[in-house]
């Protein structure tokens, strides 16, 4: 719901402190206009039940069924996960705060001009529907039968793939890796990369405000250490805990993580996953975002990532305004058969190639693992045996024809793990710069909770 600027200025420029009658003046005065604007009657001068406004953030407002509609969606969650609930009244505060954030993206989305158009969002929701094995309609009428509503799930995920884009923009794209911190990581934590490969973990994090002060610091450290003792004494479960207390982004999933490879871990918990077992729960983590624990559900072990390379050439002939698909093909046909006939293909490809790139070393791709090529071209180098040479055939670049070289198996363990530890550097850091960028869009927004009033 939008909040009406007119209501705010009405409200605004009342009086702060106001006798009794006033105050009374000022509340009928203010439900009247909240009641014309949410067009609520109001009947012999008694005031109707109201969607009652339980926060204002910044333009915009919340509304008491929002937070319900959302409450009742946790609960339900919570219920069937057989997570035991906290009362009511934290549970509410955790799920308006997470509102309150999802309001702040979503205008800074549309401040930053990010709009989903229907288009994509009709995509997303066939993409959704298609990994559930469901055509949209049947999905449809699976997410009415569920009390979900398909119009309201459409507008959800509108909203899920605005904040994913803001995310993408404001965070993600200015992440760098360097090939020092890349190299630090891998010297640092290769060796338990290859002994757990994956884990599960559950996570709290109690928050600290940027440049927090000593006092804010030691309060935050005494919370933790209290919070700690009651789940090593079995006083309170970790995720109820989590649900309770944790401002970490998976608060209300009972601060579950999932399953995570090693390399993906944030760099803070791997020391103390490492030598964690299953149900452990680890002493405070203190980083710039506050203070973590993190319970260690289960692991798996490491192994070799063994695959089999392919060494192969090939020439390759693009499309354009003079020269057509049959054009190509003809081509690619008449210098099969010349190799064929005893013509060098390495010679061939330096001459009539448009791979530049290759067609310098005589078409010659190198050691390729899979997936280094697209599919159309990975799918040809499948069906031929050693020093086989292709059909001409279409991929998105052009028309080739390729000969496979050799093949062999190859521990790629190694590639596996800088690839892995790239993608972890940056997740990291993006889970970092994210938090750090949704409290700086927290602090400085005017949010006015009125959950005591509702």
């Amino acid at each position: 719901m939008q909040y009406n600027p007119i209501l705010f200025v009405c409200e605004s420029a009342m009086p702060r402190i106001m006798t009794p009658m006033k105050s009374a003046l000022h509340s009928l005065l203010f439900m009247l206009l909240v009641s014309l604007f949410l067009g609520t009657p109001v009947i012999a001068g008694t005031i109707e039940e109201l969607d009652n406004i339980v926060a204002i953030v910044n333009d915009d407002v919340i509304v008491r069924s929002e937070l319900d509609n959302e409450l009742n969606q946790l609960v339900a969650q919570l219920r069937q996960k057989g997570t035991r609930m906290p009362s009511k009244s934290v549970l509410e505060r955790q799920v308006l705060e997470r509102l309150i954030i999802k309001t702040l993206q979503l205008a800074a989305a549309q401040q930053t001009g990010i709009v989903v158009s229907d288009d994509i969002l009709a995509r997303a929701l066939n993409n959704i529907a298609a990994e559930n094995n469901m055509s949209l309609d049947v999905f449809r009428e699976a997410l009415d039968a569920d009390g979900i509503g398909f119009k309201k799930f459409r507008e959800s995920i509108r909203e899920q793939i605005a904040i994913s884009r803001l995310r993408e923009r404001r965070v993600i794209r200015q992440i760098e890796v360097s090939e020092q911190e890349l190299n630090s990581y891998l010297k640092k934590e290769s060796a338990r990369l290859a002994q757990r490969s994956d884990y599960h973990l559950y996570h709290i994090l109690i928050a600290t405000p940027e440049g927090a002060s000593p006092e804010q610091l030691a309060d935050a450290k005494s919370k933790v250490a209290r919070l700690l003792s009651r789940i090593r004494q079995g006083e309170i479960d970790f995720k109820e805990a989590a649900v309770a207390e944790s401002d970490g982004r998976q608060a209300l999933e009972g601060g579950e993580l999932g399953w995570r490879n090693a390399a993906q871990l944030p760099a803070l918990f791997i020391d103390a996953v490492a030598s964690m077992e299953r149900g452990d729960v680890s002493d405070p983590i203190r980083n710039s975002s506050g203070f973590h624990l993190v319970m260690l559900q289960d692991y798996k072990g490491g192994e070799r990532k063994i695959v089999t390379q392919t060494h192969a050439r090939h020439i390759l002939i693009r499309t354009n305004e003079i020269t057509s698909d049959a054009d190509a093909r003809n081509r690619l046909g008449q210098l099969k058969q010349r190799i064929e006939g005893g013509d060098d293909f390495a010679a061939l490809s330096r001459s009539h190639s448009d791979d530049k790139g290759s067609a310098i070393k005589g078409g010659d791709l190198g050691w390729t693992s899979p997936g280094d090529f697209v599919p159309k071209f990975e799918e040809m180098l499948k069906t031929l045996e050693i020093n086989q040479i292709s059909e001409p055939f279409k991929s998105q670049f052009g028309w080739h024809i390729v000969q496979l070289l050799e093949q062999r198996e190859h521990d790629n363990t190694e590639a596996v793990q800088k690839s892995l530890a790239r993608d972890a550097i940056r997740e990291r850091k993006a889970a970092e710069e994210g938090e750090l960028y949704l409290r700086r869009l927290r602090d400085e927004a005017y949010v006015d909770i009125r959950l005591s009033d509702s």
